[in-house]
């Protein structure tokens, strides 16, 4: 019997991947799996809070593994967490985890050659051969339902402005043709809020803008 664990981000890939596995019946999800900045106590490089990530998981419904890694992280520190992470997954019953990939093969392959052997087997939902099909997954996503808030903008590759903004149709007229509608080279990070996947909205407001580390955050609130 199949049990898929997902690799989590907070953001709008992986609320829509959940989307996409949850309208088949073989790929019974049970688990979201998420790396957290120990130090700011933050979901990885979207610097989303932990307890907005648990108000997702509630509102998914499903049990949260929350892996503390240092700021910065090490690669080979990294890796063992993760590597911990799926002993753990394959010793509780789990044959699959899940990502949000959508178009980098580097990152496809890092994973299988990462996972060849401990039992687990990486899924793909999104995934397409090139970056041709993100245009019309992201509107397909914004005319899902599927609600997302801009947290974090690499300032190299888009303007700082977009940090906070909704991820809509008017933030994909805003954007620049160099960047990818769904911000797959890591343009920009998200938070997804509501949307299909999600037993009820996530109330947020947006908080203060900073710079730090090179990147432009956005700290979201939870709301009432």
């Amino acid at each position: 019997m199949t049990k898929c664990m997902v690799s989590w981000s907070s953001g709008k890939d992986s609320a829509w991947m959940v989307h996409v596995l949850r309208r088949r019946s073989d790929i019974p999800l049970a688990g979201l799996l998420t790396t957290i900045n120990e130090p700011a106590q933050r979901v990885a490089m979207h610097a989303v809070r932990v307890e907005l990530l648990q108000a997702q998981a509630d509102a998914l419904g499903l049990p949260l593994w929350m892996l503390p890694i240092p700021s910065p992280c090490p690669n080979d520190v990294y890796e063992r967490v993760m590597a911990d992470a799926v002993r753990r997954a394959a010793a509780e019953g789990f044959t699959q985890i899940a990502f949000g990939d959508l178009f980098l093969r580097d990152i496809r392959r890092y994973r299988e050659e990462r996972l060849a052997g401990t039992g687990l087997t990486p899924l793909f939902p999104l995934f397409h051969e090139d970056d041709s099909a993100t245009p019309a997954l992201a509107r397909e996503m914004i005319a899902g339902g599927l609600c997302a808030r801009i947290t974090c903008v690499d300032p190299k590759q888009l303007d700082r402005r977009f940090a906070g903004r909704e991820f809509d149709a008017a933030l994909l007229g805003d954007l620049p043709a160099s960047v990818d509608p769904c911000g797959e080279r890591g343009e920009f990070h998200s938070f997804a809020y509501k949307g299909p996947m999600f037993n009820g909205e996530i109330p947020i407001k947006n908080g203060i803008t900073l710079e730090r580390d090179g990147f432009v955050f956005t700290d979201l609130e939870l709301g009432s």
